[in-house]
């Protein structure tokens, strides 16, 4: 009796580890067979014996679901083979699909890198149309300056010079050419100043040359000054004595009317015949000079 009421007693203890080895963790059964061992000497071969049949069990309801579900899946393994066949059908479209996007996304790449470079060149060719538009005046005006220089227009060169420095290099000053250009003015404006003083000293030292010559005309100038001071004198004289014996006699105002002719001539032919010192000498150095050093 005692051995019956100990095996009735094990039973349950049984199922409940068996319950509890079917719902926890494979971690967690480690302290659970163990309970196994410690509490009998023999429990072990029932609890063997309990887990033998609970198995026998699990394979009967395995066999059963298998057994039920069998038809099921026969029908799918029989469409999956169908399937197959139309799968690999369509791996086979989707390749060449592919392929054929890749060689045609190739080409769009190569196009699309094509377009990405003409479009940097069309932007980099608009920005050079614009430098170049800019740039373009201030190399005119500097032409314009050489010419000039070449021409020894000299003054207008300077005045050039005034709009290039003022007007021009602002614009286009962040160009090398631009700084050789600024750097050259100085130069140039020196070059202008010497040359305006060497001609101012040739202009000087033809004076000292000819100096006798000059004197000599402007006395014939100033004697001829005179004479036609003198000359315009009786001139008022001899229109005085007309107006007063005009109304007497004719013969007088006729005489006075040739003499006052013959007397006009000879001074025209003399003023032909002499030469101001103008006309010996040509002041434009002097002129020039000192235009340039105005605006130097």
């Amino acid at each position: 009796m005692a051995e019956n009421s100990e095996s009735l007693g094990t039973v349950p203890e049984h199922e409940r580890i068996l319950q509890e080895i079917e719902s926890t963790d494979t971690a967690c059964v480690g302290p659970t067979l163990r309970s196994v061992y410690d509490d009998q000497p023999n429990a072990h071969k029932k609890f063997m014996e309990k887990l033998d049949a609970c198995i026998r069990n699990h394979d009967k309801e395995i066999e059963k679901m298998c057994n039920f579900h069998h038809q099921g899946f026969v029908d799918a393994i029989t469409e999956l083979l169908k399937v197959r066949t139309d799968a690999e059908k369509l791996k086979v479209q989707v390749t060449d699909t592919n392929r054929r996007f890749q060689d045609a996304g190739k080409e769009v790449i190569v196009h699309t890198e094509d377009i990405i470079r003409c479009r940097i060149q069309q932007r980099n060719i608009t920005t050079v149309v614009e430098k170049l538009q800019l740039c373009l005046p201030v190399l005119e005006m500097y032409s314009k300056l050489k010419e000039q220089m070449s021409a020894k227009r000299y003054y207008s060169a300077l005045k050039t010079m005034e709009q290039l420095e003022n007007v021009y290099f602002p614009w286009v000053s962040q160009y090398r050419f631009c700084q050789l250009m600024i750097e050259n003015l100085p130069k140039l404006r020196e070059d202008i100043k010497e040359i305006s003083m060497s001609d101012l000293k040739d202009f000087l030292e033809s004076i000292r040359k000819h100096s006798d010559k000059i004197g000599e005309t402007a006395m014939k100038q100033a004697q001829h000054q005179k004479t036609f001071s003198v000359s315009l004198q009786k001139q008022n004289k001899m229109k005085f004595g007309k107006n007063m014996y005009i109304n007497h006699d004719r013969i007088p105002e006729e005489r006075n009317e040739t003499v006052l002719k013959h007397s006009l001539e000879e001074e025209d032919e003399n003023e032909e015949e002499v030469l101001t010192v103008q006309d010996l000498v040509d002041f434009s150095p002097v002129y020039r000079c000192l235009h340039i050093y105005s605006v130097l």
